[in-house]
């Protein structure tokens, strides 16, 4: 073993195997610092609005999805029996409808809304993000990870005969059995939906040796499936094409995306999930699938499901705006953008990307500066949450798409931090694919540090 130190940043270089170079970044939090998170930039919400060049019948469709993603349900709507919640803004309303979490976190007026009877387990907090909660074991030790809903409609109003309980939350804290999960921002989803698998797989092949150096080694999640219809084995099991969506890029689509979190986050059956995820006869309080296509609706909108209106509005929603000179003056932010591809934070949240063709002529053959090679990467043992989906394992996580970070509140997939210096170093642990990225980012200068922290604020 060969132990060298850079100043103020301890590394442990160990060689394994065959030469298997690893670190491990150890980062103390008693390391003093002069840069700081320059927090939320301030300001109107920098997105929330429909895509430009959007025809008038679009725009439409825009505004119906917006007012059914921001629509409230109730049990007579088929909320529950056990849910998150009661609305799509409920988990996306920072800094506007389609973003990540507010500052208050709706959960904890929503345990007793309208009668309920539920209690606010520990881990949510009225200051805190909103949380999904997933068991990563089952009781027999087999591998869980399915999303264990909070709340219940016992006492709800119009849920009279329904009894249901909570989770035994006490008894998975002990066990340090529960993986949370917080919302993921929707803005500019229709542009991310558009990118060609090529593009992704061709950036991935992009600088492939100065990755290699730094250890980086990201891959798509395709769904793996043992009758692979493309001829390759990690391809997703429906239609050969890369999955994009998710903490893990575990959803390939808008609609999949929209259909799941309707069920699994609100209870609420559809047409892509058909069936009740609790299916206790005495909470049954509406009529299962809950919202399909109505083919005796008047209107176009009357006769598509929400959850086709859910992803009209993802598909239309804009892209953030990034301020040119917010926070810290265009100069420190034209700095840091610099600093940013010097230190190699650039090979995993990849600037930009273009769409390719599309029916939609505002999506077509446009730029995409999300941020994110839409890949998974390995982040080591400091964010694991022991959680498999797809070809995704239990320490692999999408590259989260950095546009709109300038004004989200909670950082990380549990939303642990609202700090963002603290969510930079969470990303160099033991394993991690990020460890000598952060080195380089810690050996930084301050003024470097801080030129890098706004420019990020900026997107």
């Amino acid at each position: 073993m060969k132990r060298r130190f850079v100043p103020s940043i301890p590394t442990c270089l160990m060689l394994v195997g065959t030469g298997l170079l690893m670190l491990q970044v150890e980062i103390s939090s008693a390391v003093a610092t002069k840069a700081k998170d320059p927090g939320v930039r301030p300001g109107p919400a920098a997105a929330g609005g429909q895509i430009a060049g959007l025809t008038q019948r679009e725009g439409e469709y825009f505004t119906v999805g917006q007012d059914d993603f921001n629509e409230s349900e109730g049990v007579g709507d088929g909320l529950g029996p056990r849910m998150n919640l009661d609305s799509c803004l409920g988990c996306h309303a920072q800094p506007a409808g389609g973003g990540s979490s507010p500052a208050v976190n709706p959960q904890v007026a929503f345990a007793t809304q309208d009668g309920a009877r539920d209690t606010v387990p520990p881990f949510l907090s009225a200051n805190g993000p909103v949380r999904e909660a997933r068991f990563i074991r089952n009781a027999d030790g087999t591998p869980d990870g399915g999303v264990h809903a909070i709340f219940t409609n016992t006492g709800r109003l119009g849920a009279a005969t329904c009894g249901l309980t909570q989770p035994d939350w006490a008894t998975q804290l002990a066990a340090n059995n529960i993986s949370y999960r917080i919302p993921t921002p929707v803005f500019g989803a229709g542009l991310i939906e558009q990118i060609p698998d090529s593009a992704i797989l061709a950036s991935r092949a992009a600088n492939a040796s100065a990755k290699a150096n730094l250890g980086i080694n990201g891959r798509p999640n395709f769904l793996l499936a043992g009758r692979a219809i493309s001829g390759q084995t990690n391809r997703n099991g429906n239609d050969g094409t890369l999955a994009r969506f998710g903490w893990k890029a575990q959803n390939k689509s808008l609609l999949l995306f929209a259909g799941e979190a309707y069920n699994v986050e609100m209870g609420i059956t559809n047409e892509l999930f058909q069936t009740e995820r609790d299916e206790d006869p005495a909470c049954q309080d509406a009529t299962s699938p809950n919202s399909i296509t109505n083919v005796e609706g008047a209107t176009p909108t009357d006769i598509m499901s929400s959850i086709e209106k859910f992803a009209l509005f993802m598909r239309f929603l804009a892209p953030p705006t990034p301020s040119a000179d917010t926070p810290g003056g265009q100069p420190s932010i034209d700095r840091g953008r610099t600093a940013f591809a010097n230190v190699g934070c650039a090979f995993c949240h990849t600037p930009s990307f273009q769409t390719g063709n599309s029916t939609i002529t505002a999506l077509r053959n446009q730029p995409v500066n999300l941020f994110s090679d839409l890949l998974i990467h390995d982040m080591g043992t400091g964010l694991q949450d022991g959680v498999s989906q797809g070809a995704a394992g239990p320490r692999e996580f999408r590259t989260a798409p950095l546009w709109g970070l300038g004004q989200r509140i909670f950082f990380l997939h549990d939303g642990r931090t609202p700090d963002l210096v603290e969510a930079i170093r969470a990303h160099a642990s033991w394993k991690s694919e990020a460890n000598l990225v952060i080195a380089r980012f810690l050996a930084l200068g301050e003024d470097q540090k801080q030129d890098l922290l706004n420019f990020l604020r900026s997107l």
